[in-house]
């Protein structure tokens, strides 16, 4: 039941399987038969069946045709199936009863013969029982049944003949009266028995006395049968039924009549076979019936007598059932499991082999009589026809195969009239015949006839012939093969016969053979090419031979011949080169070669057309190309036919291939090759699949192993020696000194010149390596003619004798080295009759001996008398080898020049597949990166040649779709030379990616409303260029974005276009973000046109006057509207580009992808000893600019936007992270460096942005603790500057150095200690625009918590916080002007806020030196300076620069320095017992103040300020004196200081200020009186006593300007109060008591 069920699923009806293959043939096109017309039109056109192939490879599905689907479904029948079945018999009886044979034929002929009650009542009991009817056969001497009754009813009715006789119908009329009897009592007709039910009709398809139309009926009525279902599956005795059937059709005779009805007969017979084959009992026939069934349909197929319509047809239906036929193959490899091959063996041991013999013209098996009889050839003899006894048989007997009733079924066909009218049983026991179904026997004979049919040089196959089976094992291929691969004796029909009749048939010059041998090979190696591997390769190499021209691509203007660099002039299958010296006279021609299949030769154009097309549908396997590269390219001994495929596909694709083959090729060809590449990109986002596939490494191994070796084979043919060596070298050979090793490289490669290794074999120095080289051969049970061809067919033998003679010396030792065989005496007789042997093969095959003059057997044995030991050799021996040597000469396989030279080649080939192995299936990708890598320069070649030559439209995107995948594939895998290729041809193309520099002498702004455009010879160029424009957008949209990482020297020229783009104004200036950087300013333009300011009745005159003006002003002409239109297409183009999201991408590469970009960036800056700048000369002579600044005068660097583009972006790049600034630190720093030394020849805008990198990349490196340059050397070179260089260059100089120093690091120290440094600060603090900079980046030092003021930079601190102070006071005559008294007009705001600015500075400067006092003790304590050094070196500056501010023009300043030094003066780490440098605060500091004050000059700058300031300097300088008294008055100098201080109070109070001067200076001087006398310091003398110095000069002194302070100090006291006075000043007051008396001094002070 199983089997009936797949063999249900894979039945299919007649019509719709004939209408799968192949074209219309031209002769339907003339009135075909009804249903030969519907079979035309179910064909489906090459159309249709290519739009489902390619509907199928995209993914698109099958399109379902009605036509070409299998029914599933049965038709229905809406008449009673008995009333159907009674009409047909009673329309075949009404034809024959209408022949003048039938015309009497009796009642029951009308009325339906029924046999007795009894046997009628036990028929139907069987009938319903479902068992077998029992024919009875009564008249049996007679052979008819139902004799009598037929005679009965006769004599009812009074029919009488002759003589009173009665009337017997005939058995064809009786069998039909019998049926119908039967049939009156069948209800169900499913029930009813097959074989009865056939039996009447195949009486009269079988009988000879029938007329093509009655035999028709009979046909039509079996066909309705079948495909009305009347016939089915459960039908009784369904496969004898079939069997009959099948012997009844295939043995059809009827009487001939017209040749129209004749062939609508064999029509009949077509579509029954068709639907018994595919209907509900095709599975059910035997091997003999399906056997004969196709020997019928060939032998209609190959009859040339036949109509050209009959034959086409008959082909159509082979076509349909080989489909079916061929489909039973995949349910035999169900049943039989993994025991395909034991299946196989089985059938081939069978005792009686299945023979299938189709006649040719009436000759062999059918044959077409003039009777109209078809029959096997066993029945044909004399008296069937003209034909019988002049026909020759070309194929072995008909098919006749015994049953278990000892007859065949071909027997019982053809059985007596009696016989036939019986139901077929066997002999009285009631049973079956039992019928096998048919399977591998019957398929293998089919298709090895039709393998035979294909015969090239056969005389009576003609080529229709061919064609004829061609397309029918085109179809049985396209069913079942893989299958066919599957079984080995339908694997060894392909591998060998088929293989080789198809390899020689695709050198047909016929077309039509050509193109069906082309389409077959394909269907074949598409479904078995698993098991065709040597047979592919040889198919391959002959295509690529026939197709790949050996002409160099003509030049093409304006397409650059680098472009389409790559393509291979020649094929790189490897040929020894031709013998000079083949045992002949002459070598073989190149043309004989060609004619007998050797080599490629020419072939027509159409010819060279149908072979692209081939390979175009291999290409189209999306895995087909990959399995040639594993099969061939990466095996040793195999050509490289996947890079020879690739390579004949680009180079065809050039138009000049049209020459030579059709129009067609060319895009034959890209079509393919595009496709190649399609699949591979397909196939990238694919998991890998590794299992059971070969390692990639190990294929790459063998690549490389197999380049060395062809190189090595080179060099051995040139120079065998040093071909060895090389091997050697190369590890090809283990040890060259070893024979062994070397003679099996030599015997194990084919690459070698045989030539070249017979005379290097055969020299004397190398008879060891001759001695190996022949070991490697086994002669074992060999003839000596044998071994010796074995032997010749590996090297050529010299043409010298003695080397002749050491080779067959040398062969004669190996011969007879095991054992001597039998008949020999030994190698001397060896020796002789190898020589004789080749003394033969050249008599026998050397074109100039004339034939008579040819040595004979007779000869041949004479020469050899007496040589064998003193005897002679055997003469059947002899014989035998003169046979051998005559007809197959001895000759390396690739020299033969006879009929058999592709007999020879074959022969070799099926010896090296017994140790070539299978063909791998590759369905994984794990190959492509090692295919493509191999194959991409053809591509990409082609690819740009046709990009450059394409004038159809339709073409571009097809090749902007391969750029791109072909980029993709590239970057996926790594193949970066590809990636880089890619992008030179596309750069190229553009024309944007030139050396030399675009002309922007005369660029011009346009602008318009708020739109502005710059017109450049770049952007008008580039907008005129149709192609130029489309690369520069795929090449940027399409191949760099998304694979920048894989980017490598293709950076050059993509760089070059963004530079050239850049320059021109198309891109954004602006870099990124993260530098805090303005855009980057660019050139500014010659002209400025405002289009939106031309007046609306501007005309010719107003135009004409324009142009005029401009050409007297030597002003550029505007430009036209034509390069405006191009102008806005190409920013058009370079917006579509999206730069901003390429360099967003390139900035996220990988460090070892950026340090590519970056390399590539550098080549564009100029070296040391170029020009520090790339200038871009004018071409005309530089004119002023009319609106947007001035142009250089040329007299210092011009200034270039790209170096500062490059710079920037280099500088971007490099510092995104610590990976990629250690990758291309180096390299940038060295850049910056190189533009910077060269700072007196690079423009200013330069310098300061290479300046302000530098410092960026040294803050990157230092906080990723990288040293990639050393801040000393990079101050150094800042430092070295000219003044108006450092200038112009301050702004970004500082910002730099802010970005250095902003954290606290080692890199801040080492910056803020290094000299240079300061000394930078120091010149570009003075400029107004950076001053203000300057001044936070110095308070940011002072002020940080860190200890950044150090003393390396203390001295530069307080000299700059100084020069601040000084800048604020240098100000202030402008304020005092503005004082609300002057009358003098006010200034500008503007000045005013800049001056604001600097008053506030000079103020926070002198809060900044204040604040400096907390260092200084820790400073003098890191000094180790002794404590008058220490001083001079902190504590003097601090108030040196306090002293010179207190004196400031300015009062906020003077203000704030008073208050400072107050408050450094009385600073608690400032005085000290145990020193007394700090008392020249009152020399160095406070006298010198009042010094300056009291001038003239300075009080008459600010003379109300000043006054202020002198009242508070005084009082300050009695307070501090106060404050240090106690300490002041342990050092001698005390005395010193006060009376100067004495003086000082007296010239202040004598300075001619007023009376409020007066009155605060008395009282702070008042204040330090009575300290002293409340201390004992200033005590008067007692009476008697001298006056102490101290007494007497102070009251000296005092008296002079106050006259009046001793009496209020000193008034006469009591005599116990002077003793009192007297005791404290000889004696010491407690310290806390002196604290006390400073404290209270100080509060009155303070409140003076």
């Amino acid at each position: 039941m199983a089997l009936e069920q797949n063999q249900t699923a894979t039945a299919l009806p007649p019509k719709e399987n004939a209408t799968q293959y192949g074209p219309v043939q031209s002769s339907f096109a003339s009135g075909p038969a009804p249903d030969l017309a519907e079979k035309s039109q179910e064909i489906p056109s090459s159309t249709t069946r290519i739009r489902t192939e390619v509907n199928q490879r995209n993914g698109l599905g099958h399109q379902t045709n009605i036509r070409t689907m299998p029914r599933e479904e049965t038709i229905s029948v809406a008449v009673d199936a008995v009333a159907l079945i009674t009409t047909e018999c009673i329309t075949v009886t009404s034809a024959m009863r209408k022949h003048a044979r039938w015309a009497h034929s009796s009642v029951s002929a009308i009325l339906g013969g029924s046999p007795s009650p009894s046997k009628s009542r036990e028929a139907i009991r069987q009938f319903r029982n479902h068992e077998e009817p029992t024919v009875h056969m009564e008249m049996s001497s007679m052979g008819m049944g139902s004799a009598r009754s037929d005679f009965l009813l006769a004599s009812r009715w009074g029919l009488r003949g002759k003589k009173g006789k009665s009337l017997q119908d005939d058995p064809l009329i009786a069998a039909f009266a019998r049926l119908r009897s039967d049939l009156r009592h069948c209800t169900d007709i499913k029930t009813f028995d097959i074989p009865a039910l056939l039996h009447p009709f195949l009486q009269v398809i079988r009988s000879s006395s029938t007329s093509a139309s009655i035999t028709s009926l009979a046909l039509v009525a079996i066909t309705k049968f079948l495909a009305y279902s009347l016939i089915s599956r459960e039908s009784p005795r369904l496969a004898l039924g079939m069997q009959l059937l099948s012997a009844a059709i295939t043995h059809c005779r009827f009487e001939a009549s017209d040749s129209a009805a004749d062939e609508t007969v064999l029509l009949r017979i077509l579509t029954l076979m068709e639907g018994i084959l595919s209907g509900p009992g095709g599975e059910l026939l035997g091997d003999e019936s399906v056997c004969e069934m196709m020997e019928t349909g060939l032998s209609m197929c190959c009859q040339v007598r036949l109509s050209e319509l009959l034959r086409r047809s008959a082909e159509m239906s082979m076509s349909s059932m080989c489909q079916v036929v061929f489909e039973r193959l995949k349910t035999l490899e169900v049943e039989a499991g993994d025991n395909v091959e034991a299946m196989d063996a089985e059938s081939r041991d069978s005792p009686n082999p299945l023979k299938l013999a189709p006649s040719v013209d009436g000759t062999s098996v059918m044959s077409y009589p003039a009777n109209g009889e078809l029959k096997p050839s066993a029945e044909v003899d004399d008296k069937d026809g003209p034909f019988g006894s002049t026909e020759e048989n070309l194929g072995s007997a008909s098919l006749d195969l015994p049953h278990k009733n000892g007859g065949s079924v071909a027997q019982k066909a053809s059985a007596s009239a009696a016989e036939l009218s019986q139901p077929l049983t066997t002999q009285g026991t009631g049973e079956s015949i039992s019928i096998k179904p048919y399977g591998l026997p019957s398929i293998r004979e089919l298709f090895r006839v039709l393998v035979d049919l294909l015969q090239p040089h056969s005389k009576q196959h003609g080529d229709g012939m061919r064609v004829m089976a061609l397309r029918i094992i085109d179809v049985a291929l396209e069913v079942a093969g893989p299958s066919i691969a599957r079984h080995p004796s339908l694997a060894m029909l392909a591998k060998d016969d088929l293989c080789r009749h198809l390899f020689q048939l695709v050198r047909s010059e016929n077309m039509t053979v050509l193109n069906e041998s082309l389409r077959v090979a394909g269907t074949l190696l598409h479904t078995c090419r698993g098991v065709l591997k040597l047979q592919q390769e040889l198919f391959l190499s002959y295509l690529v031979a026939c197709l790949h021209p050996r002409v160099e691509i003509p030049t093409e203007p304006g397409i650059d011949p680098i472009l389409y660099e790559g393509i291979p002039e020649a094929p790189k299958l490897v040929r020894p080169p031709a013998s000079s010296n083949s045992g002949r006279a002459t070598p073989v021609p190149v043309k004989d070669r060609q004619k007998l299949g050797m080599e490629g030769g020419s072939r027509k154009p159409d010819a060279r057309e149908a072979m692209v097309e081939s390979i175009g549908a291999l290409s189209r396997i999306p895995s087909y190309l990959v399995e040639l590269f594993v099969n061939y390219d990466c095996e040793v001994d195999r050509a490289d036919l996947c890079e020879d495929m690739i390579g004949l596909l680009a180079r065809n694709a050039f138009p000049d291939a049209a020459t030579w083959s059709t129009t067609n090729v060319p895009a034959l060809c890209l079509d393919a090759l595009l496709g190649y590449v399609q699949f591979i990109a397909d196939r990238l986002p694919l998991n890998p699949q590794r299992e059971g596939y070969p390692d990639p490494e190990s294929l790459r191994n063998q690549r490389a192993r197999k380049k060395i070796i062809i190189r090595g084979a080179a060099k051995f043919n040139e120079h065998p020696r040093s071909g060895i060596a090389y091997l050697a070298s190369q590890g090809i050979i283990t040890n060259p000194d070893d024979a062994h090793a070397v003679a099996t490289f030599l015997r194990g490669t084919t690459r070698i010149s045989k030539s070249v290794l017979g005379d290097f074999l055969s020299k004397k120095a190398n008879d060891q390596l001759l001695r190996a080289f022949m070991a490697l051969f086994d002669f074992n049970n060999k003839r000596v003619d044998e071994a010796l061809r074995e032997l010749l067919n590996s090297f050529r033998l010299p043409g010298e004798a003695p080397l002749i003679e050491r080779i067959v010396e040398e062969f004669s030792e190996k011969y007879c080295a095991a054992a001597t065989p039998e008949g020999i005496a030994g190698k001397d007789a060896v020796h002789v009759l190898a020589y004789a042997i080749i003394i033969l093969n050249t008599d026998q095959h050397n074109p100039s001996v004339k034939d008579e003059k040819r040595m004979t057997y007779t000869d041949f044995a004479r020469n050899l008398r007496g040589v064998n030991g003193g005897g002679n050799f055997e003469p059947e021996y002899l014989q035998q080898i003169y046979d051998s040597i005559r007809t197959n000469e001895i000759i390396l396989p690739e020299e033969h020049n006879t009929a058999r030279a592709f007999h020879y080649a074959w022969e070799e080939l099926l010896l090296k597949t017994r140790n070539a192995g299978d063909l791998i299936l590759c369905d994984s990708n794990i190959f492509d990166a090692d295919m493509f890598q191999a194959t991409w320069r053809p591509i990409v070649a082609t690819l740009s040649y046709v990009f450059m030559s394409a004038s159809e439209d339709v073409v571009f995107p097809r090749i902007n779709t391969g750029f791109l995948q072909c980029a993709h594939i590239a970057a996926t895998y790594g193949v970066t030379e590809a990636l880089d290729r890619i992008v030179y041809c596309l750069s190229s193309i553009s024309t944007i990616a030139q050396d030399r520099p675009w002309n922007t002498a005369l660029n011009t702004r346009v602008q318009r409303g708020k739109e502005s455009v710059m017109v450049s010879e770049l952007a008008v160029k580039l907008g005129g260029n149709f192609r130029a424009k489309l690369a520069t957008y795929v090449l940027f949209q399409y191949v760099v974005r998304g694979n920048v990482k894989e980017i490598r020297d293709g950076w050059k020229l993509i760089v070059q276009i963004w530079l050239n783009l850049f320059a021109n104004s198309l891109i954004s200036p602006c870099l990124s973000r993260r530098l805090s950087l303005d855009p980057i300013p660019l050139q500014p333009p010659t002209h400025v046109i405002d289009r939106a300011e031309k007046p609306a009745d501007s005309g010719f005159i107003s135009s004409f006057l324009s142009t005029i003006s401009s050409y007297t002003a030597d002003d550029p002409p505007e430009p036209s509207e034509e390069e405006l239109e191009y102008t806005m297409t190409t920013v058009d183009c370079v917006s579509n580009c999206h730069f901003e999201d390429l360099l967003l991408e390139a900035t996220q590469m990988p460090p070892r992808a950026t340090k590519d970009l970056v390399l590539a960036l550098l080549e564009q800056l100029p070296q040391d000893s170029s020009p520090a700048v790339i200038v871009v000369k004018p071409e005309r002579p530089s004119t002023p600019i009319k609106s947007n600044g001035h142009r250089p005068d040329g007299r210092g660097p011009q200034y270039d936007p790209s170096l500062v583009y490059v710079l920037e972006l280099i500088t971007l790049l490099a510092i995104r992270d610590e990976s990629t600034l250690a990758a291309v630190g180096e390299l940038v720093v060295d850049a910056l460096q190189n533009v910077i030394r060269n700072a007196a020849s690079t423009h200013f805008m330069v310098l300061s942005r290479a300046v302000f990198y530098l410092l960026l990349l040294l803050q990157k490196s230092a906080v990723q603790d990288q040293s990639l340059v050393r801040a000393p050397v990079v101050l150094h070179m800042i430092s070295s500057f000219s003044q108006p260089k450092l200038e112009k260059s301050a702004a970004l100089i500082l910002k730099g150095f802010i970005v250095c120093i902003k954290e606290s690091g080692t890199l801040r120290n080492e910056i803020i200690n290094t000299p240079d440094f300061w000394s930078t600060i120091e010149r570009i603090h003075t400029i107004p625009a950076v001053s203000a900079g300057v001044f936070s980046l110095l308070k940011a030092i002072v002020e940080d918590r860190a200890p950044a003021v150090t003393a390396d930079n203390y001295e530069f601190v307080i000299g700059l916080l100084n020069s601040f102070a000084n800048a604020g006071g240098a100000a202030a005559p402008s304020q005092i002007q503005r004082e609300p008294n002057s009358r003098r007009p006010q200034p500008q705001e503007q000045t005013q806020t800049r001056e604001n600015g600097v008053f506030q500075r000079g103020e926070e400067a002198v809060h900044l030196v204040y604040q400096l006092t907390s260092r200084v003790p820790e400073l003098i304590e890191q000094s180790h300076l002794e404590r008058n050094d220490a001083w001079i070196t902190y504590w003097s500056p601090i108030f040196e620069c306090l002293r010179m501010q207190c004196e400031s023009l300015h009062r906020g300043i003077r203000r704030r320095a008073f208050s400072c030094l107050q408050g450094a003066l009385q600073s608690a780490e400032l005085a000290s017992t145990d020193h007394q440098e700090w008392t020249a605060i009152f020399s160095e500091v406070l006298f010198p103040l009042i010094e300056r004050l009291l001038k003239p000059e300075v009080y008459q700058a600010d003379p109300k300020g000043m006054s202020e300031t002198r009242v508070a300097v005084a009082k300050l300088l009695c307070k501090i004196f106060l404050h240090y008294l106690v300490t002041l008055a342990e050092w001698e100098s005390m005395e010193a200081t006060w009376f100067r201080i004495l003086d000082c109070v007296d010239r202040l109070m004598n300075s001619g200020q007023g009376s409020g001067m007066e009155e605060e200076i008395s009282e702070s001087l008042k204040n330090i009186l009575y300290f002293m006398k409340s201390d004992g310091y200033l005590v008067p003398p007692a009476p008697g006593e001298k006056e102490a110095p101290l007494w007497h000069e102070t009251w000296k002194r005092v008296d002079r300007f106050l006259p009046d302070m001793r009496k209020e100090i000193f008034p006469d006291p009591p005599p116990l109060q002077q003793k009192q006075q007297q005791r404290l000043k000889q004696e010491r007051v407690p310290t806390k008591q002196v604290e006390e008396g400073k404290q209270v001094a100080g509060t009155s002070t303070e409140e003076s």
